[in-house]
Formats: C-alpha cells, sequence, structure tokens
C-alpha cells in the first residue's frame, strides 16, 4: 500500500512538473527592427501566451526603433552589457565591442540568476545571432537553446591574408560555443545544410524550426486618415515595393535596376510610365554607418545613373506630401501600420537577397496577397512556389525586368488568384500557432534533458572546459592584435 501510494506521488509530481510554466530568458544584441528581431519577439510572446515566464536580455533598445511589443509592456525587456563596452571603438572593433558586450550581458544575466530564489531561476536560456555567450550562460544552470539564423562566419568576406587570420580564431569561438548548445534549431533547411557544410566539428544535425508571422497583426484596417498613412496615399501609382535593411547585401541594386530598365522598355505607355513607382522600405538606424552610407548609395544609383525622380522620407515624418513626379520613394524604418498599407497596395514585393537565410517579408506580403519576386536561391525557394504564389528568378536585371512587365500585363482576377495562393500557403504552413507549438515541444523536451557535460552537446569528445577557455582567451588576444595593426 506503501509502494502504491508512493508510486502514485511520484507519477503526479512528475506529471505536474512537466506541465509547469518554464521561467525562459532571450538574450538578443539588439532588439531593433529586423527580421531576426521579429522572430524573437514573436517566440518570445507565443511562449508568454502559453503561459510562460518570459524576459528579453538585450544590450540595446530604443523605444523609438523596435516592435511595439518590447515597449509596451507586452514584454519584459532588460537593458545590461552596454555601461562598459561601446558598440565601437572610433569606428573600429566592431566585432571585438559585439563579442564584449555579448558577454557582459551574460556576466549580468547569470548574476541575477544566480541571485534569484530557486523557483525563480531560469529553465532555459534563448540565443541567437551571437553564440559566443553560451559557454558563460551554461554557469547559470538553464539549458541552453539556440537558435542559427546563418552562420556568422560566412557573412563577411576575407580579402587579405591579416583579414583570414583575423577571422580564424572568430570563426573558431563561433564554432566552439555555438557547439555547447543544448538544441540547435536553424530557420530553414537551406541554412540546415549550410550549417552541417560549416560547422565539421559539430554531430548534432540542427531542426528546421520555420520563422512565423503574426496573423492578427496583419488582418488589421488601415486607418486611411492616419497622417503617417496618408502621405503615403497614391491612387494613381502602380506600385513596386522592396522592404530591406539599409544593407548591401540585400542587393536592393537590383530592384532599383529592374525598375529603371522596365521604365525604358519601348512599349511601355506613357500612362503607364506616369503611374509606376518603386518604393523601397526597410530598417534604418543612424547609429549604423552602413545604413547611412547605403542610402545615399541607392540615392546615386536612382539619380545618377537612371536619371529618376527620387525622393527620401525619414522615420516618422509626415510633414510634407510626396509629388507625382516622385519614381522611387525611400522610406527609412517604417511602422506597422505603413508596412500594412504597403503590402496591401502594392502590385507586387521585390525580395532581392541572394541566399538569404529564410526571408520573413515574403511570408508577410503573401499572407497580405501580394505576389512576390525573389531571387531563386536561399530560404526564399522554401516560402514561394514559382508562377503560382509569385515568381523565383535569378539575380539579374533583365529577367526581373522582364518579370516587372509580366506583372504589369496581368489582369486583376489573374493577379487575385496568384494572391489568394500565396495567402494559403502561408495560412497552412507558417502560421504562429505551428511555430509556437513546435518551439514549445522543443523546450519541453529539452526541460528533462539529462547530461550537461560535453560530451553531450555532440562534438570535441572529451576535451575539457579549461581548454575551451583558453582557446577563447587566445583568440581574443588575435582579435586585439590585428585591430591595432589597422
Amino acid at each position: 500500500m506503501t509502494t502504491s501510494n508512493s508510486t502514485s506521488a511520484a507519477a503526479a509530481a512528475s506529471s505536474s512538473n512537466e506541465s509547469a510554466p518554464l521561467r525562459v530568458a532571450f538574450i538578443h544584441p539588439d532588439l531593433g527592427i529586423g527580421g531576426a528581431e521579429r522572430l524573437v519577439v514573436d517566440a518570445a510572446v507565443g511562449l508568454q501566451d502559453l503561459g510562460h515566464h518570459v524576459v528579453m536580455y538585450t544590450s540595446h533598445h530604443d523605444p523609438t526603433h523596435c516592435f511595439e511589443e518590447t515597449r509596451d509592456g507586452t514584454l519584459t525587456v532588460r537593458v545590461g552589457g552596454n555601461s562598459i563596452v561601446p558598440r565601437t571603438l572610433l569606428g573600429r572593433f566592431y566585432i571585438l565591442c559585439a563579442i564584449l558586450r555579448n558577454l557582459h550581458l551574460a556576466l549580468s544575466m547569470w548574476f541575477t540568476n544566480n541571485s534569484a530564489a530557486d523557483k525563480d531561476k531560469l529553465d532555459v536560456i534563448i540565443v541567437d545571432q551571437l553564440s559566443v555567450s553560451i559557454p558563460l550562460l551554461r554557469l547559470t544552470g538553464a539549458k541552453i537553446f539556440f537558435y542559427c539564423h546563418f552562420p556568422d562566419k560566412l557573412l563577411t568576406k576575407r580579402e587579405s591574408l591579416l583579414k583570414k587570420v583575423y577571422r580564424f580564431p572568430v570563426d573558431l569561438i563561433e564554432e566552439l560555443t555555438t557547439g555547447m548548445a543544448d538544441t540547435i534549431v536553424v530557420n530553414s533547411k537551406f541554412t540546415a545544410n549550410i550549417f552541417k557544410e560549416s560547422f565539421k566539428m559539430i554531430h548534432q544535425v540542427p531542426e528546421v524550426l520555420y520563422p512565423s508571422i503574426q496573423f492578427d497583426k496583419f488582418d488589421r484596417t488601415v486607418d486611411s486618415s492616419l497622417p503617417e498613412v496618408r502621405i503615403l496615399t497614391a491612387p494613381n501609382k502602380t506600385t513596386f515595393l522592396s522592404i530591406n535593411r539599409y544593407e548591401r547585401k540585400k542587393d536592393i541594386n537590383l530592384a532599383i535596376h529592374a525598375f529603371a530598365r522596365l521604365l525604358k522598355e519601348s512599349n511601355i505607355t506613357s500612362a503607364a510610365y506616369q503611374s509606376l513607382r518603386l518604393i523601397v522600405a526597410g530598417g534604418y538606424d543612424t547609429r549604423v554607418p552602413e545604413n547611412v552610407d547605403h542610402h545615399r548609395e541607392l540615392v546615386h544609383l536612382a539619380e545618377q545613373t537612371h536619371g529618376l525622380v527620387t525622393l527620401t522620407l525619414a522615420s516618422g515624418q509626415t510633414n510634407r506630401t510626396v509629388p507625382e513626379n516622385v519614381q522611387v520613394l525611400f522610406l527609412q524604418s517604417i511602422s506597422d501600420v505603413q508596412k500594412l498599407y504597403l503590402l496591401q497596395s502594392a502590385r507586387a514585393l521585390l525580395y532581392t537577397p541572394t541566399n538569404e537565410h529564410f526571408g520573413i517579408v515574403p511570408v508577410e506580403a503573401m499572407y497580405m496577397k501580394c505576389p512576390v519576386v525573389a531571387v531563386n536561391s536561399g530560404g526564399p525557394t522554401e516560402s514561394i512556389q514559382h508562377a503560382v504564389t509569385g515568381y523565383l528568378c535569378p539575380a539579374k536585371e533583365e529577367v526581373w525586368a522582364d518579370t516587372l512587365k509580366e506583372l504589369l500585363v496581368k489582369s486583376d482576377q489573374e493577379l487575385k488568384v496568384m494572391g489568394q495562393a500565396g495567402h494559403d500557403r502561408v495560412v497552412s504552413l507558417f502560421s504562429l500557432n505551428a511555430f509556437v507549438s513546435q518551439l514549445n515541444g522543443l523546450l519541453m523536451q529539452l526541460r528533462f534533458q539529462g547530461s550537461s557535460s560535453l560530451e553531450s552537446y555532440g562534438m570535441f569528445g572529451s576535451v575539457e572546459r579549461r581548454t575551451i577557455v583558453s582557446v577563447v582567451v587566445v583568440a581574443l588576444c588575435i582579435i586585439f592584435y590585428y585591430h591595432f595593426q589597422q
């Protein structure tokens, strides 16, 4: 009788523990506006809605340049790791500063967690973008869940021997620390394949967890009387839309080249010529030199190379009108309402990055029944069905110009059919409910995962922790030396 009661009590305790909410922390370097930020915010809100206790840690959070949920009290955001190390030193040392800020943030998390009561200690820490803090975060006793958007080692060029020598320790740190996560997931099959090719020492096979969107955020009615919407309203215009951060790797140039080529078509009528407009919108941060420089480059390309009339509206600017003759309109860090209006009114979305890791914007556009033209590589090949929900094309301006022309001659009914096909595809594959459900399942499995020795992380064999630390220290010394030699 006693044995039976003990067994029942143990089973009940185990069942209760399995259903108990998790204490989850997200650590993200910069809670600005971008696809990676949208993903972690959606994940945090989704887990919180399931009853888990969620807090977000970041080194930078600007209430004027962030997603609404991080500033309206929906999510708890704690800023740290920014009081000692700046983003750059005299415009240099960016990678080194990012590493040190991330380590500082992780250290502050460890102190906070260490001083908390047992019932308030973290169960899981979700890390993305920078893996360097994972060894420190392991000291909290929480399980580490790493979401890999794309290997950082593939996001930089190595033009000189010195740069190659400098990148070697950075890449090594990334691989060593990524492999120390309890669970690794990636955002697409494309990224999964790249991950396996890039990190030879990591034996763990990452699972694919597709990003998602919150349908209710896109089902809202746009108030056309809002100043931020009125300034974009152009009923006589046929608009092609590009939404990307102002970064060179996004290849926004392709959209401008293709649009300019379309305007030069001999059989474009005068009326059609007058009605066409390209809107280039996306994340723009004055703290980021590349954003500022690349915007200038794009304006120069449109005006000086192609002779197009342009206008730039800064984030939140509503105190002017957009002249009818503007052919390329640049928008910096648009609001959610502006994004919704643009996706509703655009003829098509032009998504120009090559080998994009996933690409959440095409998914948003398809949900809004807006056809998408994208480069036929990377994540978009998994989300877009060619000639059904949009077009997958090689990154050649003449091909893109021909595709834009094809979209112009399509009837409203044909566009409606294509738009509906995109909407249905997103509903079936990329719902937030499906994303959060899969994420929650992975976290609940992680909760009861056993050993925390390095052997359980799928790499290194029996390498001791002090060996890992020694390698990281030497790598940081090489990074310092590289920057001081520049």
